[in-house]
């Protein structure tokens, strides 16, 4: 195990379309994973993005860009002081949810923004995803997802997804009495997911983050090429 006295923090953002106190199959499916971390110290916030009034756009701040209403600075900020974050997202159409796509637009707007180090802010936190439906497409959603995260900065550890579907068509979803919280396949990937994010942060954490050099955006735009071998991509 890694060094559980390293402090950690994590945000799970739910892209239900369900707005509270409605019941989000997605969030009963993510709760497995909030109680891992946090029965080993992590401290865990979630928050259920339909809730918030999140601008569509590509700016940290989009009431800057003719949207008079814009909370996802204050999500942002949540995200910023978290070492580990994870998405969950229903299936919908084969894909992740509308809301989903907005977050991860609006975590792409903030992507440019360099660290004390020079690198882009994500670096040194990890992500992972959970996914949720009645119909195919957990792996495609994750792989989605978390290419979209990996572009951004995050770090990916192993077996970073988790997912249930149910049967084709209508039908109970997860939790709906009992249904699939006694899949050993989802119980064991959800499992994996919390722990390897956990390990994976606070190796991070104790390096003090990715080591800068080589990927630095602020020494490249400065004129450091990194001393590459081939003088001409220098």
């Amino acid at each position: 195990m890694t060094d559980p006295l390293i402090p950690l923090r994590a945000i799970f953002i739910n892209c239900t379309l369900t707005p509270s106190p409605g019941v989000s199959h997605t969030q009963r499916l993510m709760d497995n994973a909030v109680a891992i971390m946090r029965a080993n110290d992590v401290a865990v916030e979630t928050v259920r993005a339909v809730d918030w009034n999140i601008a569509p756009g590509v700016q940290p701040d989009m009431t800057e860009h003719g949207w008079s209403q814009d909370d996802w600075p204050e999500i942002q900020a949540k995200v910023m002081e978290a070492d580990i974050l994870v998405l969950g997202t229903p299936i919908w159409l084969g894909d992740k949810s509308s809301v989903c796509t907005r977050v991860i637009e609006r975590l792409y707007s903030y992507s440019g923004t360099l660290n004390d180090k020079g690198q882009y802010a994500y670096y040194g936190r990890v992500a992972g995803c959970i996914v949720t439906g009645n119909e195919d497409g957990i792996k495609h959603c994750a792989m989605n997802m978390l290419y979209s995260l990996q572009h951004l900065g995050y770090a990916i550890p192993p077996q970073s997804d988790a997912g249930w579907i149910g049967e084709a068509g209508p039908g109970p979803s997860y939790g709906d009495d009992g249904t699939g919280l006694k899949n050993d396949f989802t119980r064991r990937n959800t499992t994996f997911m919390a722990w390897n994010l956990m390990h994976l942060a606070r190796l991070l954490k104790a390096a003090g983050g990715l080591p800068a050099h080589g990927n630095q955006r602020s020494a490249w735009d400065a004129g450091s090429r990194f001393d590459h071998p081939n003088p001409e991509y220098r």
